[in-house]
């Protein structure tokens, strides 16, 4: 009878709204569902260790690997063996310290580029959103102009122009072709986020225009901005490579996994480990960035499945 009478009381409680804290479910923050849910996303995972993998390899194994990158007096076009898992190049290096350290410069290029153009992008689309007017038809118009331009051409002769051949350059002049996509983002949101109470009520307070964009607004659009980021990885790789390619991107001493391929393209059908070596990892890291970007794609969109208790 107690057992009942305990029941019958904890619904009544529930009924009235009166339940003691200790009953209630724990509140979750909205980070830690995106959290929860990004976790739960497999293939975003799985990509996560690839990814972590790679960066770990390529920054731990030259400290190990018995060949350094720069060494030319190995023998030519050595076959694949103990010593070369992967054989050497024309000029005699290894092909698998070419591999790590074109890794480590693309995937410095990448984030580079990937940070520069986020910034250009925020800063041009929240303005122009929040503004609007003159501003807003500034932003856009020039927006348009930079999305019309084929980016792989006026890349090339930039780099061309400017002198290529460092890694920097290459990422600066990538970076000058890769924000439009992130600003034309922004903005839309912060035309939206501008219409909300806490804008009015910043306003109210006396905030100026610089505090409201970037202290109320790109905060709350951190969740678009970290997808469109991380994309802007996996897409700064693929320009880089094909920049480097076709000989207007990275220059020696340099390198990069564009730059490898390149040396290495005539001997595909000969000697195919010295081209397929360089084109995996460059393949493993284009899709491992982009299923961690549609993992936080998913784990950011509210109208995604919600995560069970």
């Amino acid at each position: 009878m107690a057992d009942l009478n305990s029941v019958l009381a904890s619904e009544t409680a529930a009924a009235e709204g009166t339940l003691p804290p200790e009953a209630l479910p724990e509140p979750r923050s909205q980070g830690k569902l995106v959290l929860r849910k990004f976790l739960h996303h497999k293939l975003a995972m799985a990509s996560c260790v690839v990814l972590a993998l790679i960066v770990l390899t390529t920054i731990v194994m030259p400290f190990f690997w018995p060949h350094n990158y720069e060494d030319s007096s190995f023998p030519s076009f050595a076959a694949p063996s103990a010593d070369f898992p992967l054989g050497t190049t024309q000029v005699g290096k290894d092909m698998v310290s070419q591999i790590l350290r074109g890794t480590m410069y693309s995937l410095l290029i990448a984030l580079t580029v990937s940070v520069l153009a986020t910034v250009i992008g925020v800063v041009f689309g929240a303005m122009a959103g929040y503004l609007r007017g003159f501003t807003d038809s500034a932003v856009s118009r020039v927006t348009d102009l930079f999305l019309i331009i084929p980016q792989i051409a006026a890349a090339a002769i930039l780099a061309k122009v400017f002198g290529g051949g460092t890694w920097y350059i290459v990422a600066l002049v990538l970076a000058a072709f890769a924000w439009m996509q992130i600003a034309r983002i922004t903005r839309a949101e912060a035309m939206s986020l501008s219409q909300r109470e806490f804008v009015d009520a910043a306003r109210a307070s006396g905030a100026g225009t610089f505090r409201i964009v970037f202290k109320h607004l790109v905060p709350n659009m951190v969740g678009s901005i970290t997808v469109n980021a991380t994309l802007a990885v996996a897409q700064a790789v693929l320009a880089e490579a094909a920049l480097s390619f076709i000989g207007l991107g990275v220059q020696l001493p340099d390198t990069s996994l564009g730059r490898v391929i390149l040396e290495n393209f005539a001997q595909v059908q000969i000697r195919p480990a010295l081209f397929f070596g360089p084109f995996v990892v460059l393949v493993l890291i284009s899709l491992s960035i982009n299923f961690i970007g549609d993992g936080l794609r998913d784990a950011f969109d509210p109208r995604q499945r919600r995560m069970k208790a």
